[in-house]
């Protein structure tokens, strides 16, 4: 864990959410009682800790300067069953220093169809082995241009089907920074599996995996650019996909002046028969030179094109007959088809090394990767 802290904390500047807290009281939450009362009663550097099991009808707006939330015992559910608060969310954030742990938010249902697991509207927040299930949007932020965000080894999924609305599993407005890792996200609908406007996104080791009856959109959606780090994720588009495009970058235009992109050791798979993007800009609406750094990539089904484009090497394609389906989310070829080459170890982009220290693991999360004595393309190496 020392490795795995030490590789994060460099990854952006101005580490969010991570620092310590300062020792403060426990409260215990017990199933049946308020959490919006604990939230309340609690001071900053307090812990409010929530007993395992379904907690129904709870939720808390946190405005302290420091404070964790966590379930203790096992995962800590809060079922929505109607409730929400301000018309947002299970839980609005609005605070400073806050760390979420062990908890699942579901069933988030709100007038505006906007209904959140989790509203998070200032200070710097970070989730570790937290759940999203059947909510409007999983997690969705405000575009507070100070806000941090950190996400690690959490799931996101099951997106509701309610006409006319995009529900993404997770939606980051114009925050500083978004480091995502380790995170899994599947059944989609509609909506992208993860949008982010921050003008930070290390986005590192998750599983983006739609499945076979998921409908998602995007699997990753960097509408307004900013700065991007896109490496050693799987992405799988599923077979009945709303939008073909695996990783979109600029669709609405550039919002972040020193914008860049770059994408490492990415395994893409696109399951559905109409050729796809598997990384996609719109030249149109970006300035003039910007070109993104797409370096070890690999990719299995129909492309728009057999070009990755500009400040390119290492990416290899191949079709998807030559998949084996049966061991995703590990992207590799099947049995007697063309093994994958050897490539040069990617470089650093921006103080980031683009070379992984880590890859996917299962369920969900990420295991340590020692450097092989050969590289290949895509997020598993060994």
């Amino acid at each position: 864990m020392r490795r795995r802290a030490a590789l994060l904390a460099g990854l952006l500047a101005g580490r969010p959410g991570g620092a310590a807290h300062a020792a403060g009281r426990t409260v215990l939450v017990r199933l049946g009682d308020s959490l919006r009362d604990a939230v309340a009663r609690a001071h900053d550097g307090d812990t409010v800790e929530l007993e395992a099991g379904t907690h129904r009808a709870q939720t808390a707006v946190v405005t302290q300067r420091q404070l964790v939330l966590r379930g203790v015992g096992g995962r800590a559910v809060l079922q929505a069953d109607g409730a929400q608060v301000e018309g947002k969310a299970l839980v609005v954030v609005r605070g400073g220093q806050v760390r979420i742990e062990q908890v699942e938010f579901r069933g988030a249902r709100v007038p505006d169809g906007n209904g959140a697991g989790i509203r998070f509207e200032r200070g710097a927040l970070t989730l570790r082995h937290c759940a999203f299930f059947d909510n409007e949007m999983g997690l969705l932020s405000s575009n507070a241009d100070d806000g941090e965000l950190v996400i690690e080894d959490c799931e996101f999924g099951q997106a509701p089907h309610h006409d006319g609305l995009l529900h993404h599993l997770l939606y980051v407005g114009r925050l500083r920074s978004l480091r995502l890792s380790g995170c899994r996200f599947t059944g989609g609908w509609r909506g992208h599996l993860v949008k982010s406007r921050a003008a930070r996104n290390m986005i590192l080791c998750n599983q983006l995996v739609d499945g076979e009856d998921g409908q998602a959109s995007y699997e990753v959606d960097l509408p307004n650019g900013g700065v991007a780090w896109v490496v050693g994720n799987v992405m799988v588009q599923g077979p009945r996909a709303q939008n073909l495009t695996l990783l979109a970058y600029g669709a609405e235009g550039m919002l972040h002046a020193d914008s860049a992109l770059y994408v490492a050791h990415n395994s893409f798979v696109n399951l559905a028969e109409a050729p796809a993007p598997f990384v996609r800009l719109w030249p149109e609406r970006q300035p003039a030179g910007l070109a993104p750094g797409l370096h070890n990539n690999l990719a299995f089904g129909a492309a728009v094109d057999g070009s990755w484009g500009a400040r390119s090497d290492g990416n290899v394609w191949r079709e998807l007959a030559d998949l084996d389906t049966t061991m995703l989310p590990r992207v590799q070829p099947k049995a007697g088809a063309r093994g994958l080459p050897n490539v040069d170890a990617a470089t650093v982009a921006r103080g980031v090394a683009l070379a992984p220290a880590w890859q996917i693991a299962l369920p969900y999360g990420m295991q340590p990767l020692a450097t092989p004595a050969r590289w290949r393309p895509g997020a598993i190496q060994n």
